[in-house]
């Protein structure tokens, strides 16, 4: 929890300096009220007493409750402020943070466990700190101060309010050492349950479509009463602290009139009055303290869970990242370039090397096509290039520098990447093609129209309300999966990169659409590079270097018609989507 407080700015320590200061006042004044309370006492009880002196102490109460409830609000509203700012950037750091992790830190702290650390954790913490703030502080303040004001009033009282505080503090310590691991759990639960309903809603065509309703349904309930279970038995545990509180505060009463009486009765006439009046400023001194203790308690109910939200938002703030930004931001000799020497490539848990040993250059104006089997590396080696994971082995250049040693906003700029899943974000479909930073001008409505053309969009983009500025869903899902494809490779075209990297790109595309589309980019990117990771053979056939993968080896590599003369694994793939005639007059 220390390490969170570490992003409090000046600003935050210098409100919650006043609050501090203003909750010290108010526990000033609560127990000042004990001691008017005891000059009334002694004024009601001993002849001659003024109707106003005793009126005055009243008065002088009421004062110190006005007074109290002043600073309570001032407090209130410093620590909420306090609370939400510090939420809020909070917030801003976790979601920077996880912007700047690689798939491998995504994969290991999970979609729907990020969500979770970024909205319940943070409002954990939050909680703790607008309410906790008021009760950390005052608490100790109000029961060491009661404690030396009633330290003096009698040996049997102290002995009965020592008692109640232990088994208090007994009973809040059993409770924690009870409920405290379970906190952990309920927080993973809640990942599930934000996983379980995060995948039922992204997929719930298919749902629908295989009747599985039931299925999700067993699922999310089994999840779901988990955590309901977990969490009634906190809440029944914590249930058993309010009828203990009471039956000590009340205890704790009786217990002191109790004592009092038998004082009272066994003293002399003369040492009655302050008996009496020690009793009444006792028992108000007791409630305080152990008003106090009670404080502590419910700080002793919200911490546990809160130190688990923080120990999982310092999981996500010091996750060490994968991927280092590197320094390099100048010119290169070369443009356009992309070579790999002698690259190998394995996940972080895995232990086989899915790339082995695979070498080829491309450059500025050519373009290099990637095929093989399904799962033969051909995506995991194209993401290699914008750093989505680094190489295990061998180094990958781009224009002649290594791709580590990029600043990744430099190196990015260079890349018109296109994924194998379009993704569409909610805006119009110029904000969409216009998505991201391209490190040069701005890109105008004229460049966007242009990118739609070559990207063969313009047909449904006309047609859609408001055209360009026609509204996209989250997801694209108000689209089809070929216009989203299209929609992508504009986005890419309109930062005018020097390097394109297709990502099996075209697969949404009829062929007509495919072909056409393929003929207006060679044009409009004959002085670029592209990379294309392709199934279709037809998509890949004009590629001046085809490199055939399989089992994450390179088996071949050269053009079209080298390849069937020279490749046995490309001919193969090739003769099931062509006929001869077709392969051989390409």
């Amino acid at each position: 929890m220390e390490k969170l407080f570490k992003n409090f700015t000046k600003k935050d320590f210098f409100f919650m300096g006043i609050c501090i200061l203003l909750i010290v006042f108010q526990v000033w004044l609560e127990l000042k009220m004990p001691d008017y309370m005891s000059a009334i006492t002694r004024l009601v009880q001993t002849e001659g007493s003024s109707m106003g002196d005793i009126v005055l102490q009243g008065a002088y109460m009421l004062l110190c409750a006005l007074g109290s409830l002043v600073s309570a609000v001032i407090v209130g509203y410093f620590a909420s402020n306090l609370a939400s700012n510090f939420s809020k950037t909070l917030r801003d750091k976790v979601f920077s943070k996880v912007l700047r992790f690689s798939t491998k830190e995504m994969k290991e702290l999970e979609t729907s466990s990020l969500i979770t650390r970024t909205t319940n954790d943070i409002t954990q913490v939050e909680m703790l700190i607008s309410m906790g703030l008021q009760m950390i502080v005052k608490a100790p303040i109000m029961a060491v101060w009661a404690i030396l004001k009633i330290v003096n009033k009698g040996i049997e009282w102290s002995i009965l309010t020592a008692v109640c505080v232990l088994i208090l503090l007994t009973t809040i310590g059993i409770l924690m050492m009870i409920v405290l691991p379970r906190f952990a759990r309920v927080q993973k639960l809640i990942d599930k349950v934000n996983g379980v309903t995060r995948e039922n809603l992204t997929g719930i065509r298919v749902v629908r479509a295989f009747n599985a309703e039931s299925f999700q349904e067993g699922r999310f309930e089994k999840i779901n009463t988990e955590l309901t279970n977990m969490q009634l038995f906190n809440q029944r545990c914590f249930s058993i602290m309010q009828p203990i509180m009471m039956l000590i505060m009340n205890g704790l009463t009786l217990g002191i009139y109790f004592i009092g009486a038998h004082l009272i009765e066994a003293a002399l006439m003369s040492e009655k009055i302050t008996l009496f009046s020690n009793m009444v400023v006792f028992s108000s001194y007791g409630m305080q303290v152990i008003s106090s203790f009670l404080m502590l308690a419910m700080i002793f109910m919200m911490w546990p869970r809160a130190n688990i939200s923080a120990k999982r938002i310092n999981e996500v703030l010091l996750k060490e990242e994968s991927i280092v930004d590197g320094t390099f931001d100048r010119d290169t000799k070369e443009i356009g370039t992309v070579e790999f020497k002698n690259v190998s490539f394995k996940y972080p848990d895995a232990d086989e090397y899915l790339l082995k040993n695979i070498s080829f250059k491309v450059n500025k104006g050519e373009t290099i096509a990637f095929i093989g089997s399904t799962g033969s590396g051909k995506s995991t080696l194209i993401n290699l290039v914008p750093r989505f994971y680094d190489a295990t082995e061998g180094e990958i250049l781009v224009d002649g520098v290594n791709v580590k040693e990029y600043k990744q906003e430099i190196l990015h700029n260079k890349l018109g990447y296109i994924p194998q899943k379009a993704v569409m974000f909610t805006g119009s479909v110029t904000e969409n093609v216009t998505y991201g930073d391209n490190g040069r001008e701005e890109i105008t409505k004229e460049q966007v129209k242009e990118a739609i053309r070559v990207a063969q969009g313009t047909d449904f983009v006309e047609k859609m309300e408001n055209t360009y500025d026609a509204h996209i869903a989250r997801g694209g899902t108000n689209i089809s999966g070929g216009q989203k494809q299209r929609l992508a490779i504009a986005r890419a075209i309109a930062r005018e990169p020097e390097i394109y990297i297709f990502d099996d790109s075209f697969s949404a595309l009829d062929y007509k659409t495919d072909a056409t589309l393929r003929k207006e980019l060679k044009k409009y990117t004959k002085d670029a590079t592209s990379m294309i990771v392709a199934q279709r053979i037809g998509t890949i056939l004009n590629a001046d270097t085809i490199v055939v993968l399989d089992n994450g080896e390179c088996v071949g590599m050269g053009t079209h018609k080298e390849l069937l003369k020279s490749c046995e694994v490309y001919k193969e793939i090739a003769l099931s989507q062509l006929s001869e005639e077709e392969i051989y007059n390409a």
